[in-house]
């Protein structure tokens, strides 16, 4: 099962130089990203991920990230079945990080 990670306990963990920093992979459509993303994330279309998961580090935790938690979550599952260890899928995706992290990020 992919585990979840709030907002805030994203941020918190970015913010945490003690950490390592896990890979933010954002899977919603160009314009979604254009639009709005978290500062670091990376882009990979969900469609794309079945055929681009090797250009992912197999030894970091990586964040899945959408716009309300599903498309992410279901990224999340695949990642997992294709051997990543570490997925985590941000709960409420970038609506979450805008209203309790980030309140100045464009919503749509």
């Amino acid at each position: 099962m992919v585990g979840e990670i709030t907002a805030r306990d994203l941020a918190a963990w970015l913010a945490d130089d003690s950490r390592a920093k896990p890979v933010l992979l954002d899977v919603r459509e160009d314009w979604e990203y254009a639009l709005c993303h978290i500062a670091g994330s990376q882009q990979m279309v969900m469609n794309m991920v079945p055929l681009r998961h090797n250009e992912l580090p197999d030894d970091v935790p990586i964040v899945t990230i959408c716009h309300h938690g599903v498309r992410s979550f279901q990224v999340g599952l695949y990642l997992q079945n294709a051997g990543f260890e570490q997925v985590l899928s941000l709960r409420g995706g970038v609506d979450a990080w805008a209203n309790e992290v980030d309140p100045a990020m464009a919503r749509y």
